[in-house]
């Protein structure tokens, strides 16, 4: 039987300091939120009162708190309901503005959010993973915490309310990963590339992350 390490560990971080930190402005994300209405505002508020809050928690408790905030308040709907295209990766706030998102979303809104509040970028990896469900291999994304390199990752998910270790997600396969930092795949450590030159939706996201505060 294939273990939890084998299965996840060429996703494991190197051995690399965790300094790349997010540089937040919750003054810019909440002007751009306010440009928006009064709803994506009031979104907007809550979002940055729980990065603020969690910024003081330790980094297990801030996990717990985002993955809640983007649960419970964020529908699960397809891309071509929600903007007419088949594949779109939103923004925390676009996501927060529509209150709905697919699996991609759910992890976007998650991996920008602990970054603002403290979190390294280093230690976030968002993986695709062929998820079984039903008999089914489905196409998924989740976003995955890494405490220190070489750890069993946590996995916070859009389909499990919880935080779980990896080894507690055997319906899992990771595929590949990435954040802002690099591009993972195959069945080792080595670097796939530069994940906003192979990766044009990221690459995208980035950039209107960056425009909204959260980078």
């Amino acid at each position: 039987m294939v273990t939890c390490l084998r299965r996840w560990g060429w996703l494991a971080l190197l051995a690399l300091p965790w300094v790349a930190l997010a540089a937040y402005d919750a003054g810019r994300v909440l002007e751009v939120a306010a440009a928006r209405g009064p709803r994506v505002a009031e979104q907007a508020q809550a979002l940055v009162q729980l990065i603020e809050r969690s910024s003081t928690q330790d980094e297990l408790a801030r996990l717990k708190d985002v993955n809640d905030f983007f649960n419970k308040r964020l529908a699960f709907r397809e891309d071509i309901v929600t903007w007419g295209v088949p594949d779109y990766w939103a923004t925390p706030l676009e996501s927060l503005e529509k209150r709905a998102g697919d699996c991609e979303d759910y992890a976007i809104g998650k991996y920008f959010s602990l970054a603002a509040s403290g979190v390294p970028m280093a230690k976030l990896r968002m993986v695709y993973v062929r998820a079984r469900q039903s008999g089914q291999s489905l196409a998924h994304m989740v976003l995955a915490y890494y405490a220190q390199p070489g750890a069993e990752p946590l996995i916070l998910d859009n389909l499990r309310p919880e935080v779980l270790p990896a080894s507690q997600r055997s319906d899992l396969t990771p595929v590949f990963s990435f954040n802002t930092d690099g591009l993972w795949q195959g069945v080792g450590p080595v670097t796939a590339g530069d994940p906003l030159a192979r990766l044009s939706l990221w690459r995208e996201l980035v950039a209107k992350v960056k425009a909204e505060g959260f980078l």
